[in-house]
């Protein structure tokens, strides 16, 4: 767990017990990319995704960020490149919009970064402006400018992705 920024964030690797809580996060984050993700509703009214994988397969790692103890976003990571050359991949990561633009996303996504040494992969789908620009300010800073850029327009996933190398904890 790591506790940074002002207002304080902390981010810890997701428990079991945050399971659920993950659950519904990522449906409010499909719902915000809903009219640039194509996707419907299940008969139970959700979006669906399953997170299985991130309690069973070692190399995926769930994320819950906090502010004054209250869930304020989530990093889901695995190993999924889509870029040949990657050791990491940032495979969804989402602040509830009450805490955007206050410094927050960039303090988790770093405490994330730093958690995971090595070839790290940031990708975000062609049509979400706002979270390249994001992405690409961070990503700027955190290297000091040292990453490249890959526009993918084939293949099942397409976007931009940013690639780059993250030294761990400073």
């Amino acid at each position: 767990m790591r506790t940074l920024g002002d207002p304080p964030v902390t981010v810890a690797r997701a428990g079991l017990g945050e399971r659920e809580l993950l659950s519904r996060m990522l449906e409010l984050y499909q719902h915000d990319l809903s009219d640039i993700w194509d996707q419907d509703l299940t008969e139970r009214g959700e979006y669906g995704y399953s997170l299985d994988r991130y309690w069973k397969d070692p190399a995926c790692t769930p994320y819950v960020f906090r502010v004054g103890g209250n869930a304020a976003g989530f990093a889901l990571v695995d190993d999924q490149v889509k870029v040949p050359a990657g050791d990491h991949w940032m495979d969804q990561f989402f602040v509830m919009k009450k805490y955007r633009a206050k410094g927050i996303g960039t303090a988790a996504a770093f405490a994330v970064l730093e958690a995971h040494p090595g070839r790290w992969q940031v990708g975000q789908m062609a049509a979400n402006h706002p979270a390249q620009a994001f992405w690409r300010r961070g990503i700027a800073r955190y290297t000091d400018g040292n990453y490249t850029e890959v526009h993918l327009t084939s293949g099942w996933w397409q976007g931009c992705v940013q690639c780059f190398s993250s030294p761990g904890k400073a």
